[in-house]
């Protein structure tokens, strides 16, 4: 079983770097088709179901779906171990069904697992948590699968950019550190240190409370117009953030998902009006 999971992220990786719509650590959507955009999963099954069956990408095929956060979350084992690889590793049978249409981006989470750094949620250690699930559950291999995850998670995009000018990704480097943050590190390859603190990727995936003028300057460094984030919870499923970002959340029973016409250019409040909450779907 456990080289059946290696196997599956191993080949999650390859696919990650040869989906045909990336380009560096950037995913470059063209302005055809469709876009299901999601925020932050962290083990939430049933609305990774409802995201799957609302997407239908076997009868959609130009359709395109943005997953991010998928661990740190959801069902526990008997012991309070964190099981949300679970479902990381559904979502990278997903991405394997639909190599060049499923896209999964970097997360701060993530990065917390490519360096075995703490990170808390709802009181708890999710990295240890996680861990000792593995340990329990895949035993003697659980190092080997432990590294195989940080192996698919370190191949992931940083972000994605659409040709009618949006902008996707976790989240964006904050005030304080948006002069550190390098926009090369969409163009070059990879380092583990891109994502520890203060590395690109960490900046990229861990900033909170942009000001209007930070989201000003950034939407003119990508050449967007609008900013799709996750990261920051929302109780009510989305939150509009600024004259420019919409934040969307999909790990509880308020999230939701929006769904883009990638022919079509949107404002701040067009994209509000395409929410559609996730217990919507059946």
């Amino acid at each position: 079983m456990s080289q059946t999971i290696i196997d599956l992220l191993n080949k999650g990786v390859k696919a990650n770097h040869a989906d045909k719509f990336r380009r560096g650590n950037l995913i470059h959507l063209p302005a055809e088709g469709s876009l299901i955009a999601t925020g932050d999963i962290h083990g939430h099954r049933r609305n990774f179901e409802r995201i799957v069956a609302f997407a239908d990408l076997a009868s959609h095929h130009d359709r395109h779906v943005i997953l991010q956060e998928i661990i740190h979350g959801g069902p526990q084992d008997a012991e309070g171990g964190c099981l949300s690889y679970r479902l990381l590793f559904d979502a990278v049978r997903y991405k394997l069904m639909f190599p060049d249409r499923v896209h999964i981006i970097m997360g701060n989470h993530d990065t917390t697992v490519i360096n075995g750094t703490a990170v808390m949620k709802d009181g708890q250690e999710m990295n240890r948590a996680l861990c000792l699930a593995l340990k329990r559950e895949f035993r003697q291999a659980s190092a080997d699968v432990e590294q195989a995850i940080r192996q698919f998670l370190f191949s992931q995009p940083l972000a994605v950019r659409c040709e009618n000018r949006l902008w996707l990704s976790h989240s964006l480097p904050d005030d304080r550190s948006a002069d550190e943050f390098d926009p090369h590190v969409m163009d070059r390859p990879l380092k583990l240190n891109d994502c520890e603190r203060p590395g690109s990727a960490y900046l990229l995936t861990w900033g909170r409370r942009h000001s209007q003028v930070l989201l000003d300057k950034m939407a003119a460094l990508f050449d967007v117009d609008v900013f799709i984030l996750g990261h920051q919870p929302q109780q009510q499923g989305w939150h509009k953030a600024g004259r420019n970002l919409i934040i969307i959340a999909s790990d509880h029973n308020h999230g939701c998902l929006l769904s883009i016409d990638l022919t079509k250019s949107y404002t701040i409040d067009e994209l509000i009006n395409l929410t559609i909450p996730l217990t919507s779907i059946p």
